[in-house]
C-alpha cells in the first residue's frame, strides 16, 4: 500500500490540528480553572463603597494612572490592550479604579453611586437608592443617517424617532 504524496500531506496536517486542538483544550481548562479561583478572591473581597463618578475612559494600563505596583504585575502583552478606568472620589480620596467590562456602559460620569468594590476593582455600580444606575447616553449618527436627517428636515419632513 502506497500513499500519495498528496495523502501524505493532508495526514500531517490532520495531525497538527489533533495536536493543536488538544492543546487549546489542557490550555482552556487550566484557565478556566485559574479565572474561578480569582473570581473567589474578588468575591471574598469585595464590600460596598459611596463613590462620586469623576471620569471613566479606556486607557493603556501604562496610561491609567494606577499604581506602579500593579502595572509591574501586569503580563507584558496586556500592557498594550487598552482597560476601562474609572477615576471616582471615595471618601475624601480620589483613585484610579480598573472596572469590570460588562458594567463599563452603566457607570454614570459625574453622579454619586454605591459601587462593589474589590481592592482596585469596581464589580457593580447601583444608584443611590438602590435602583440600577443608568446612563443616557444617545448613539452616535453615522455620516449617511446625518445627512439623511438634513435633507428631511430641509424637505419639511418630521425625522422619525
Amino acid at each position: 500500500m502506497r500513499l500519495s504524496t498528496l495523502q501524505i500531506v493532508l495526514l500531517v496536517i490532520l495531525a497538527v490540528l489533533i495536536i493543536a486542538i488538544v492543546t487549546l483544550y489542557f490550555l482552556g481548562k487550566k484557565a478556566e480553572k485559574k479565572q474561578a479561583e480569582q473570581q473567589e478572591q474578588i468575591e471574598a473581597y469585595k464590600q460596598t463603597v459611596n463613590m462620586l463618578i469623576i471620569d471613566k475612559k479606556r486607557l493603556k494600563i501604562t496610561q491609567s494612572g494606577l499604581p506602579q505596583m500593579v502595572i509591574d504585575q501586569t503580563p507584558w502583552y496586556m500592557r498594550w490592550q487598552k482597560l476601562p478606568v474609572v477615576k471616582a472620589k471615595v471618601n475624601a480620596k480620589i483613585m484610579t479604579l480598573i472596572c469590570d467590562e460588562r458594567i463599563f456602559a452603566d457607570v454614570p460620569v459625574k453622579k454619586e453611586v454605591k459601587a462593589v468594590v474589590s481592592g482596585i476593582y469596581i464589580t457593580d455600580v447601583k444608584g443611590l437608592h438602590g435602583k440600577k444606575a443608568t446612563v443616557e447616553q444617545q448613539k452616535k449618527k453615522g455620516f449617511f443617517k446625518r445627512a439623511w436627517d438634513t435633507v428631511m428636515e430641509k424637505a419639511g419632513a418630521k425625522p422619525l424617532k
